[in-house]
């Protein structure tokens, strides 16, 4: 059986009570906040003339002047909104820093809405690279602390998600597919935040036969 998660900030000797109910429901944030998120682009990318969700980054859905801009930019307020109750759960539930790069890649996508492509391009270029950062980060440094837990399995798809995401966002720079990298790169760790928030929510605490319950 898999040792269970020692709380933030204490040793592996230490174990962790599960979540309480109001973290769990804040575990949720999560799965809302990605839900919306990539429900906006899709839909929105689907829905408006001459946008090729392969070409074109998601940002362009919120341009200044961009027809519809305020439904990307509801989907942004989700995961931005989402993300970092979300994180308030991870924390409890797992050592170390993930949690607070999660609510760094939620609050640079706040800022990503609010710095609109049109209005102030380095700003939102700088809120953009620094939420790649975040985001990428999070399933990787939650993969250190799984392996120091023997949670091999979550600890092997962490860092996959973690470093698919971050590969797929560098090649997104390129004018070559750009939104189509940017999609796969935010989707690695879209489902490791999904799955790992509805796992929370389930089963009060994180690892563990989280995997097999979820896909139950």
């Amino acid at each position: 059986m898999a040792p269970r998660c020692p709380p933030a900030g204490h040793g592996r000797g230490v174990r962790v009570q599960p979540l309480d109910t109001t973290a769990r429901r804040l575990a949720l944030g999560g799965a809302v906040g990605v839900t919306g998120f990539v429900a906006a682009w899709a839909i929105r990318g689907a829905t408006r003339e001459g946008y090729s969700s392969i070409d074109d980054a998601i940002s362009q859905l919120a341009a200044t002047g961009a027809p519809g801009r305020h439904w990307m930019n509801t989907g942004f307020l989700a995961f931005g909104i989402g993300v970092p109750m979300y994180a308030i759960a991870l924390r409890r539930a797992l050592p170390g820093a993930a949690w607070a790069t999660a609510t760094a890649t939620g609050l640079c996508t706040l800022a990503v809405s609010a710095a609109p492509l049109g209005s102030a391009d380095t700003a939102h270029n700088l809120a953009a690279g620094a939420g790649y950062l975040t985001l990428a980060a999070t399933p990787l440094l939650a993969a250190r602390q799984f392996w120091a837990q023997g949670q091999r399995v979550w600890a092997a798809w962490s860092v996959v998600a973690g470093l698919g995401s971050a590969l797929a966002l560098l090649a997104s720079i390129s004018d070559d597919y750009n939104g189509l990298f940017q999609r796969l790169g935010l989707g690695f760790t879209d489902v490791w935040i999904l799955v790992s928030a509805v796992t929370m929510w389930r089963t009060g605490r994180l690892g563990g036969d989280g995997l097999r319950i979820m896909s139950r």
